[in-house]
Formats: structure tokens, C-alpha cells, sequence
């Protein structure tokens, strides 16, 4: 199919890519910006904002949906947290987004990993917020206790597509452990914001996309982010439908109807888009009195 109008996107400019790629580069940081192909990039780049990836970037499981390569990877660094909190210090972060690939073959699942990075920030930039986009940890509850103790303001853990569709595209994981894990943010993260998200586009069904963020309620989910899949290449999943903005428009009222804190849904949504603004604006509503 071709792409609608909506997803049209202008070149990135190429000055600010490359001062990016340089930066991350001489740190030797990966970002899931450009290991997962985000559209978004050259947006981000430019702003001098992007989204951390730890723990290498070969992942263990082998999603087709995801652009992350497969494979066995390699050994921790365990420079990368203070490479990350001073590379963050150096763009001038206020809200720093870490992420990772998934490391089944790590006892903890790299959830200690997760826990340096966190604190090596707190310890950088004590006024900065700290968001962080989990693994399910093969639902190791003490690998999120590690996670919750290290004190992010913000854990997001995506459930990525409607349960019917996890054999063809994330055989590897379970949607009731994902929805587990979302469960346990909110049971033992006292004052940490939940966050899940999921795309559109798979062949998933009307009924179903509200059914997972009825779930995701369920599990007292804070914020929710809905976005349009786009398939990396012809060997990945290949998009079945493309979601006009106005559906995204009508799942958003949805979800605050439902109770979400902050829903953001568009084309062009992903995890970590904007995440800055959505936790300012949570910010500014709690100062307001605002649940």
C-alpha cells in the first residue's frame, strides 16, 4: 500500500543529524531512534532530544514488528550509565528517556543495568526527570523491584498490539505478563507514573483496541500512547491497514474518557514522542490540583 498524506514527513536536516550521531557516537551510545528507525528522528535531532538505548543494540528476542537486530549480544558496559547521564547533562535534558533492547540472557534481564543508568542521572542532574521504557523481565518481579527502587519518575512498558496478535508478531512474549508487569508499577511504585502503548495498523479490530486499553485501566495505567505501525522492511509484518488521524482523535477522547492522566494518539505517536511535554503537562495539572 502507499503511504497516505498524513505520513508525509519533510528530510531531516542533516547539520543536526550528524551533531547528534557525533555526540552519541564519541560517548558510544546507541538511541532506539535510530536502531528502530523512528520517523521521528529528524524532529528530535533537531531538537537535541532523544531517547536512550542501553544493554547494546542486539536484542534476544526477534519481533517482527521491530527494526533492532537479533542476535547474541554482546557483554554489559558498565560505563554506559554514567555515559548516558553525561551525555544527557551535555544536551541539556530536563526529562531523560532510557530504553533497551531485550536481554533474555541476563539472570536480572538488565534490570540493574536500568537501576545504574537511573541513578547515575539522579546523581548528574538532580533536577532532571527520569522515564524509562522496560523489558517484561520474563516477569522477574524482583528485576522491577530494582527498576522501582532506583526511583524513575515514569516506567513504560509496552503491550504493542492486541493479544490475538502476539503469535505473528511478539512470539517471545505474553500479554498477561506484560499486563503483570504493569499491574506491579502501580502495587509497589509509590508516586511512579505507569505507561503503555501499542500500534495500530496490524489487523487488530475496533473492539479489540478498546478491550486493551479497558485492560490497561484495569492494571491503573497512567498515560497511553497510540501510534501507526509502519513495517521497517519487507521481511517484517507487513502493515495491513493505515488508521486515519481522526480514528487516533477518537481514541484519544476515548481514553481520557476512560480515565487515562494523558493520552497521546497520532500517526506518528511513539513510546517516547514528546515525552518531555507529557510529563510537563502532567506536572502542571498536579500543581492545578488535577488527577
Amino acid at each position: 500500500m502507499n503511504k497516505p498524506d498524513w505520513l508525509t514527513l519533510q528530510a531531516p536536516d542533516a547539520k543536526a543529524l550528524d551533531g547528534m550521531k557525533r555526540l552519541l557516537d564519541a560517548s558510544r551510545l546507541h538511541t532506539v531512534c535510530e536502531d528502530a528507525d523512528c520517523p521521528n528522528i529528524g524532529e528530535c535531532f533537531a531538537g537535541k532530544t532523544c531517547t536512550f538505548m542501553i544493554l547494546g543494540n542486539v536484542c534476544t528476542r526477534n519481533c517482527r514488528f521491530c527494526a533492532i537486530v537479533h542476535g547474541r549480544p554482546s557483554a554489559v558496559d558498565s560505563g554506559e550509565p554514567q555515559a548516558v547521564a553525561s551525555a544527557a547533562r551535555h544536551l541539556g535534558l530536563r526529562h531523560v528517556v532510557v530504553t533497551s533492547v531485550t536481554r533474555d540472557d541476563l539472570a536480572d534481564g538488565g534490570a540493574g543495568h536500568f537501576a545504574a543508568t537511573i541513578r547515575a542521572v539522579h546523581d548528574e542532574m538532580p533536577e532532571a526527570t527520569v522515564e524509562v521504557l522496560i523489558p517484561d523481565f520474563l516477569g522477574n518481579i524482583d528485576s522491577l523491584h530494582q527498576v522501582i527502587d532506583a526511583e524513575p519518575d515514569v516506567i513504560n512498558h509496552n503491550v504493542e498490539t492486541v493479544p490475538r496478535i502476539y503469535p505473528s508478531i511478539r512470539p517471545q512474549a505474553l500479554y498477561s505478563r506484560s499486563l503483570a508487569l504493569l499491574h506491579g508499577i502501580r502495587e509497589f511504585g509509590s508516586g511512579i507514573l505507569s505507561k503503555s502503548g501499542f500500534m495500530l495498523g496490524l489487523g487488530e479490530t475496533n473492539g479489540e483496541v478498546i478491550e486493551v486499553m479497558e485492560d490497561l485501566r484495569a492494571v491503573h495505567c497512567d498515560i497511553l500512547t497510540l501510534g501507526q505501525y509502519l513495517s521497517p522492511s519487507p521481511v517484517h509484518h507487513p502493515v495491513v491497514e493505515y488508521i486515519h488521524p481522526d480514528t487516533f482523535k477518537t481514541l484519544e477522547k476515548i481514553g481520557y474518557d476512560m480515565g487515562f492522566i494523558e493520552v497521546n494518539a497520532g500517526p506518528l505517536v511513539r513510546s517516547s514522542y514528546h515525552a518531555d511535554r507529557i510529563f510537563s503537562r502532567i506536572g502542571a495539572n498536579n500543581e492545578k490540583g488535577c488527577q
